[in-house]
């Protein structure tokens, strides 16, 4: 029944209802059962109720929805009322709770809608009419315009964010208002302000932020947000942002446009994120985000381009007469400078990491490195970070020069110290940023890095790892490490600083294998590493696990001679041992150590793990790890035994060591599954052999028929076919 090329005010989602009509008799009738809907009436401006059937599509009701207070609700499923115009009551039974309640918020905005046309006004006269212009801004009005504000269609809120965006006074005179309201203690005035304001930012429109976010502005639409009316009490947001909050100077700014936007920044951030988190859409939330990143932006580009400006902050960060107070203050305005930079293109942020370097903020940031606060140290390596991040480069080629060597010191240490706050994670990422071999550019600066960590740095970790673990010699290693301030401090160091160098030398060990080869070889750097294995956390215990897996990974036949000849591999299969039948990361990680072993083929570890430990694995041996470790065993003794029995059947010439398996061959032929084409394989060569022997008898023939030839001088042409076709015979058999 609704006009067809009109929407209607509200969804037309249709409700299953029974609809009912008092006789005379004063009983209920049953009328049908079909569907209501709210819609405009045909050929009316007005919306009503329309029930139709749910069987021959006839409708049941027609009925306009009155702006008086007849309309009852029942029982959350029945509304009832009396007709003015039948003068007879009707009653709608829903058969869900839902589609009752629903159809009865409806009816009540259809009332408060003809109230509100009851103020006579022709700019909003409708609910599909075009929004011409908006009401004069009094208080008598704020009615009407939070109406128009909040109840607007998509068309009409396109219209309503230009009419705001023409209008110059809009906001000064809502703003007005809100200030009698509030001076007057208007509850009712201050709420509908709000609900004015929250929904005009709800419009999204930038044009509308430019204006309200302005200097003017923005603490008096902030005020007006106070008065929720949703909560219990006033809010006090223009307190705290006027008393509470303090906007630190470090070096004064001159420039008014960037205290402006610093100050603007802060502002729209706070009205985002506290007053009206729990109202703004995403769409909104995104709008704001970039207004704040352009202001970063802006403020970042501004300043760097001030000369006189970072020139008199590196001065006063250098000054030795500087305070410490105001010396952090500076370092956290580099560090908030530097955070901010990331808003800028990709080409301005390197210029200005640049210029912060030439400046000399790598010297800055040693100075803080030594700061007893460790906040204040968290600062500064969160700079380093930002740097590394940029271009790692940068730091890289500082550290490598006379005044940069001491800043490396420092992060090693700091790598080492308790920070309390796990810091040291930080420390480890710097370190393994400057040491990664997979960067692609600055191979010079990176070596020469590397080359000074080694020589000055990596034994001091591996003595902190020494030192740290319990063991009957350590009296006689602490000789030999002689560094008595590390000694000093073992019983402080925390096992996730542990952690953090067994992972960095995890780290070298993959990107710096013919350094860490010599070293560790010299150094006896894993067997220092492997005291780990007698720590009481696991977690230590795996990652020495997990040191010995990375070594072997790198197949070299020194290292793994190494592990051999010094029994290195004990304390890994005491702590396997000690750990028993309990599934946990440790039994998983020596299980994925047999594993790698088994897999890549290396005999020697066969020999020696099974050799060596068997009595004490063998209570394992239910685990298929340790079953195909010690089928490999049995598999490199068997091959073993073939082999010295072939050699000494072989050709006297050894022209089998000429056809010796292929590598890939013997790992081919070594599984349990490919024995019997092993044997055979065995035969074949046996016989191929038995042919060479032949081979030699029929040369040694053929030279004495020659030889026969040149003394009788009369060739016995038969016979010499003959042999020759013997000859080709077994060739071609072979």
């Amino acid at each position: 029944m609704g006009a067809p090329d009109r929407s209607p005010a509200t969804s037309n989602s249709m409700q299953r209802v029974k609809v009912y009509r008092l006789n005379d008799d004063g009983k209920w009738d049953d009328q049908g059962t079909g569907h209501v809907t709210v819609d405009y009436l045909e050929r009316s401006e007005e919306l009503g109720l329309c029930v139709v059937d749910e069987e021959d599509s006839e409708t049941l009701l027609l009925h306009r929805i009155s702006s008086d207070d007849i309309y009852r609700k029942q029982e959350d499923t029945i509304i009832s009322w009396r007709d003015p115009e039948y003068s007879t009551e009707l009653a709608l039974s829903f058969q869900e709770t839902t589609g009752c309640s629903y159809i009865w918020d409806h009816i009540c905005n259809a009332q408060r809608n003809l109230h509100f046309n009851s103020l006579n006004n022709d700019t909003f006269h409708s609910m599909n009419s075009e929004l011409r212009e908006l009401p004069a801004i009094e208080l008598s009005t704020l009615p009407l315009i939070l109406k128009i504000v909040t109840e607007s269609g998509i068309t009409d809120q396109m219209r309503l964010m230009e009419l705001i965006v023409a209008n110059q006074d809009f906001f000064k005179k809502l703003m007005d208002i809100f200030h009698i309201c509030e001076d007057l203690e208007n509850l009712d005035g201050l709420h509908m302000i709000y609900k004015i304001v929250r929904g005009i930012i709800m419009l999204n429109s930038s044009q509308i932020f430019e204006k309200i976010f302005g200097d003017e502005l923005i603490m008096d639409i902030i005020g007006s947000l106070e008065y929720d009316p949703e909560v219990d009490h006033v809010q006090h947001h223009r307190n705290f942002l006027k008393e509470h909050v303090i906007f630190k100077e470090a070096i004064p700014i001159k420039d008014p446009l960037v205290l402006s936007k610093i100050h603007q920044t802060y502002r729209i951030g706070y009205l985002k994120d506290v007053v009206l988190a729990r109202v703004l859409d995403e769409s909104t939330i995104a709008n704001l985000n970039s207004i704040i990143h352009a202001n970063n932006a802006l403020v970042v580009s501004l300043l760097k381009d001030d000369n006189t400006f970072i020139q008199e902050l590196f001065v006063k960060l250098k000054l030795p007469t500087t305070s410490e107070v105001s010396k952090k203050n500076l370092v956290h305005f580099l560090h908030e400078f530097c955070s901010l930079s990331k808003n800028l293109q990709m080409v301005q942020q390197l210029r200005l990491f640049r210029d912060l370097m030439n400046e000399g903020i790598f010297d800055v940031i040693a100075d803080v490195l030594q700061s007893p606060d460790k906040k204040f140290v968290l600062t500064g390596t969160d700079i380093l970070i930002l740097f590394l991040n940029q271009d790692p480069n940068l730091l890289r080629s500082y550290v490598v020069r006379k005044e940069g060597i001491p800043l490396l010191g420092l992060l090693v240490e700091g790598l080492i110290t308790d920070f309390g706050e796990e810091m040291h994670c930080q420390f480890f990422e710097i370190l393994r940023c400057l040491l990664d071999s997979y960067s692609l550019s600055g191979a010079a600066q990176r070596e020469a890095v590397v080359e000074i960590f080694y020589e000055n740095h990596l034994g001091k970790l591996i003595d902190v790892i020494a030192v740290s673990c319990p063991s009957e010699g350590l009296h006689t290693l602490s000789n030999k490490i002689g560094r008595s301030s590390v000694l000093k401090n073992q019983s402080i160091v925390k096992p996730e600083i542990l952690s953090n160098l067994c992972e960095l030398l995890c780290f070298c060990v993959l990107h710096h294998p013919y350094k860490i080869k010599s070293n560790f070889l010299v150094n006896n750097v894993i067997d220092k590493v492997l005291l780990l294995t007698r720590r009481k956390e696991k977690y230590l215990v795996v990652a020495a696990v997990r040191f010995v897996r990375t070594i072997l990974s790198r197949h070299d036949d020194d290292l793994v001679n190494h592990f051999i000849k010094n029994n290195l591999l004990k304390p890994i299969i005491d702590a396997f041992i000690a750990n028993g039948n309990r599934y946990n990361l440790l039994h998983s990680a020596v299980l994925d150590l047999f594993e790698y072993i088994c897999k890549e083929n290396l005999k020697s570890l066969f020999k020696y793990i099974v050799g060596s430990f068997w009595n004490q694995l063998v209570q394992f041996e239910y685990l298929a790890t340790i079953q195909s470790l010690k089928v490999k065993y049995e598999q490199c003794l068997e091959d073993f035994s073939t082999r010295g029995t072939t050699t000494n059947v072989l050709d006297p010439r050894k022209r089998i060591e000429e056809r010796a398996l292929e590598k890939e061959e013997e790992d081919y032929f070594n599984g349990e599954r490919n024995r019997n084409l092993y044997l055979f394989y065995v035969m074949e060569l046996l016989q191929v052999t038995l042919h060479e022997v032949l081979s030699l008898v029929v040369d040694l023939l053929t030279m004495m028929m020659k030889m026969t030839m040149r003394t009788t001088g009369h060739p016995h042409e038969n016979n010499q076919k003959q042999w020759m076709k013997m000859k080709d015979h077994y060739i071609l058999s072979g």
